[in-house]
């Protein structure tokens, strides 16, 4: 188990104030290591689950997700402290995430994409690192948590034998578009401000069509398609719509798709927005499924069913093998009784408390 001392003379402060001009001020709530948790950090989180919260309309689960604000964060403080330990660092999956998120929003650069984060109110670099954080933490709860939970043949069919009535579906369809649009949309543009395009646009824009339809009937593969060529909001994600009910989509695409197999690709049809190619991934009969085409959901529910205990044990043998100090009035719901109790010393030797004294933090007692 690892020793620590935790300092008497510790940041306090009230936020938005100062001493001086060139002071500033923050409280530290929690110290996990060699990290540490402000009011402000706190505060921030809360207001994030209350808006999630209702968001969701779970106002009964608020004052809940308020309680254990602390504990979250502290969880995900020790995540990342071991993912330093494991050597995890999450630099090639954020570049990927990044970049993904780039091509959902059709934007040039990531210059571009920092500016649109920035135009929103939203500090990129809290963005990045924030994704980086989550990034790193599911690959330590996958590789220290996730490896470890098995599922047995016999948990799986069980599974599916008491949640059949669940597992109840409609008929639907999956659906994939690649969209050629006579005049190219402008993300910028208010609605309704683009101009009608000519009669010459219009005919270019279907003879486009019915050529990446002819790739598609030779062999090519719809995904990389549309990718490359669709106009559509989905073309980063090779044109996928998503599923269908019967009712969500209009007469004429309903009729046409309701009638094909999965994996069948219709004509070019003529729409406001321009020329469309669908595909019918998947086309889903009414009722029950059978367990081999359910079986990845199963497993998938069995998993995150123990997966919520195997991660509390595991962050319960966390905070015993670190440092956690709480100041009094704040409470990690999440607090195991076997963690390490803080040894105070008179003075602060601590990297982060060096680091406060050079910016010129009030110090205060706890």
């Amino acid at each position: 188990m690892r020793k620590f001392l935790a300092p008497t003379l510790l940041v306090f402060a009230f936020a938005c104030s100062t001493f001086a001009a060139d002071t500033v001020i923050e409280e530290i709530v929690a110290r996990i290591n060699s990290s540490i948790i402000t009011r402000s950090d706190l505060q921030k989180a809360k207001d994030q689950a209350v808006a999630e919260a209702k968001e969701k309309g779970a106002s009964d689960q608020q004052q809940k997700h308020e309680e254990d604000t602390l504990r979250d964060l502290i969880d995900q403080q020790l995540l990342v402290q071991k993912a330093g330990d494991l050597g995890i660092t999450g630099d090639t999956e954020l570049i990927k995430r990044l970049d993904d998120i780039r091509k959902s929003m059709n934007l040039s650069s990531m210059e571009e994409l920092e500016k649109a984060a920035e135009g929103q109110g939203v500090s990129y670099e809290d963005f990045k690192q924030n994704l980086r954080n989550s990034i790193i933490t599911q690959a330590v709860i996958g590789r220290e948590v996730g490896s470890h939970i098995q599922i047995t043949k016999e948990e799986a069919n069980q599974f599916y034998e008491e949640h059949k009535q669940e597992l109840e579906r409609p008929e639907q369809v999956s659906l994939s578009e690649i969209l050629i649009a006579p005049v190219k949309p402008d993300p910028n543009a208010k609605e309704g401000t683009t101009p009608d395009p000519t009669p010459e646009e219009v005919a270019a824009a279907e003879k486009r069509a019915n050529d990446l339809l002819a790739q598609i009937k030779a062999g090519g593969k719809f995904d990389e398609i549309a990718k490359k060529n669709s106009d559509g909001p989905t073309a980063a994600q090779g044109g996928d719509l998503g599923e269908f009910r019967k009712g969500m989509l209009s007469k004429e695409l309903e009729e046409q798709t309701f009638a094909m197999k999965s994996g069948d690709v219709t004509n070019v049809i003529r729409t406001r927005q321009g020329f469309i190619i669908l595909k019918v991934n998947q086309h889903t009969d009414a009722g029950v499924p059978s367990y081999k085409e359910v079986e990845n959901q199963v497993q998938e529910a069995i998993y995150l069913k123990k997966l919520q205990p195997a991660l509390r044990d595991y962050l319960t043998k966390l905070r015993e093998e670190a440092f956690i100090d709480i100041k009094a009035g704040f409470v990690d719901t999440g607090a195991s009784p076997n963690q390490t109790q803080p040894v105070y010393m008179a003075s602060d030797t601590s990297p982060e408390g060096k680091e406060a004294k050079k910016k010129k933090k009030k110090f205060l007692l706890f």
